[in-house]
């Protein structure tokens, strides 16, 4: 009798949480009630098997009536642990949307080409005949974000451009046995790592000749990727063209601005001869080989030519041998800054307007012997002026900025912690966009 009793109340303590759980959820709480088995204690987990059988028997006793088939059971607990526990995170490439279900491992084509990073990918339509039978990879897009197959690479790595590009070879160099992924803008670039299609991306920062890439400095900070690496590469600018095809037949010459702009003196000599600024320089070789361009010259690398079967017209055309471009690494984590190697660590912030003000937070390192190695200043985005008015003259417009510094320092090292405690003092705003190894290595294009 004592055990009827203690079932009872158990069932009637199921039966109120079982109806504030499925009451218009459409059956989806039956985790919600697996947990609610836990919390009504040791006596209620003994009789919860026995209390569900008799809620059941009772259901279909009371309707036995109207229906002669009983309800049907409530969900086994071991498969719902089972469901939740076991799926795989992956990604469907019709909407890019994560979704879990269960998939097999998916096992590389031998007859894939390296250089395929796409699913179901094609070749492009290149005309030539040395690219019949070449196999490309599709650029990544921000409306098109799909999971290729690995090739048996434990590291992937997205970059902007088609295969050829300069920022390919810079991730070969930073990570030699990675799968590189091409993207189609940088913004694709910073997503694929976000939406975990990746696990690195590389995006140039400056040049020797052209300066800042302004570009990808406002996109560090509208992401919230770490920078965990740099690699510097030596940049060797090709004129190319179509077999056969002459200098002085060229009547333009398509490259990306900042290769266009490091050629500047070469460039000038062709007579005749216009510019075109595209969004990549491997990608201009590829236009030309695709659509048969024989009055268009492109400004690439030895690699792309190879890739698109063009022909070098011109070696080195770069106006400094000197030309070194800087890329950044990115990821989703942070490295660990250590003191066993040289660091270097990437910041960006905002401070109020006024007389030293900047001066008095570029002091904050002098004062700790800290070499500052890049300053950059860009408007903010979203509030590009600052008014004040404090005057009966009217009101004054500033630009309001923002300051990125590179610092020769780990954020392991107490004197770089204390530097950007002092910082915080007058500092707005104040963000670590990254504190990893420097590049010793030799540069090689």
């Amino acid at each position: 009798m004592a055990t009827a009793m203690m079932v009872g109340k158990n069932l009637a303590a199921l039966g109120t949480v079982e109806s504030s759980i499925f009451k218009g959820s459409g059956g989806g709480g039956s985790q919600l009630v697996w947990e609610k088995k836990s919390e009504l204690g040791q006596a209620a987990q003994s009789f919860f098997p026995k209390a569900v059988k008799l809620r059941n028997d009772l259901q279909w006793r009371a309707c036995s009536n109207h229906n002669s088939r009983p309800p049907p059971p409530a969900p086994a607990s071991n498969s719902l642990i089972q469901q939740i526990t076991e799926p795989q995170k992956t990604w469907q490439p019709s909407s890019g949307v994560p979704k879990l279900t269960k998939v097999e491992q998916q096992k590389p084509s031998q007859s894939s080409s390296s250089l395929q990073t796409v699913k179901d990918s094609g070749p492009p339509r290149v005309s030539t005949k040395d690219l019949v039978s070449l196999q490309l990879p599709r650029p990544l897009s921000t409306m098109d974000l799909a999971l290729p197959p690995r090739h048996g690479s434990d590291l992937r790595v997205a970059y902007q451009g088609v295969p050829g590009a300069y920022s390919e070879a810079a991730a070969a160099k930073a990570y030699p046995q990675c799968e590189a992924v091409p993207c189609e803008q940088f913004d694709a670039a910073f997503q694929a790592v976000e939406l975990w299609l990746v696990d690195r991306a590389v995006l140039p920062i400056e040049n020797s000749l052209g300066g800042s890439i302004h570009r990808n400095y406002d996109l560090l900070l509208r992401h919230r990727l770490h920078i965990v690496g740099e690699v510097q590469l030596a940049i060797h600018h090709c004129l190319l063209a179509l077999p056969g095809v002459k200098k002085e037949q060229l009547r333009r010459v398509v490259s990306h601005p900042q290769a266009l702009a490091q050629c500047e003196h070469t460039l000038s000599k062709l007579e005749g001869c216009v510019r075109e600024a595209v969004d990549d320089t491997a990608g201009a070789a590829q236009f030309i080989s695709a659509h048969n361009l024989r009055d268009t010259g492109a400004v690439a690398s030895v690699r792309a030519a190879e890739i698109y079967g063009l022909e070098i017209l011109m070696d080195g055309i770069q106006d400094d041998c000197d030309n070194v471009t800087r890329f950044l690494m990115l990821a989703r984590e942070p490295v660990i800054p250590r003191n066993d190697r040289p660091f270097k660590t990437s910041i960006v912030f905002t401070l109020e307007e006024g007389p030293g003000v900047l001066f008095r937070a570029l002091a904050v390192f002098s004062l700790r012997n800290i070499n500052l190695t890049k300053i950059e200043s860009r408007p903010q985005r979203k509030r590009p002026l600052r008014i004040v008015d404090d005057s009966n003259n009217g009101t004054a417009k500033y630009f309001d900025y923002l300051f990125y510094i590179d610092f020769e320092a780990s954020m392991a090292d107490s004197r770089a912690q204390n530097a950007l405690g002092h910082l915080q003092e007058f500092a707005i705003f104040l963000r670590v966009l990254g504190s990893y190894p420097m590049d010793m290595s030799p540069m090689r294009a």
